[in-house]
């Protein structure tokens, strides 16, 4: 019975990452609303929601990074000499648009990194509440 409630409840939480809402991911798995609530105010079920996010924006992030490097390709399959002046000109934008973004998105990621070892350098090993 309780593996049982354990593949339910973790298939709700799937429901959920999926977008479902409450509701409908509890009635997706034959249980009713209000178990579905008791399942969420749980903080170890909270942080396996959490979990299963975070989990799928990582794999979505990689799929994406992927999708990326073909994109590039396409952009400069796109500059080659024997393509008309236009689609060359908005290929070569956009490989600046997108470089220079990119570019900025990194030198961020790297300045908060080395405000985050900075501040737990600094950090007392104890927070006083």
């Amino acid at each position: 019975m309780a593996r049982h409630q354990k593949n339910s409840r973790d298939e709700f939480l799937y429901a959920l990452v999926l977008g479902a809402a409450v509701d409908g991911a509890a009635k997706s798995v034959g249980v009713s609303e209000r178990q579905a609530y008791r399942w969420l105010a749980n903080p170890a079920v909270k942080a396996r929601l959490s979990e299963m996010r975070s989990e799928r924006l990582q794999r979505a992030s990689t799929m994406l990074t992927v999708a990326g490097l073909e994109a590039v390709k396409t952009l400069l399959t796109l500059q080659a000499a024997n393509m008309p002046a236009p689609v060359r000109l908005g290929a070569a934008r956009s490989i600046l648009d997108f470089g220079l973004r990119l570019r900025e998105h990194v030198d961020f990621s790297q300045q908060l990194a080395e405000l985050k070892a900075e501040m737990d350098a600094i950090r007392p090993d104890h927070v006083a509440e």
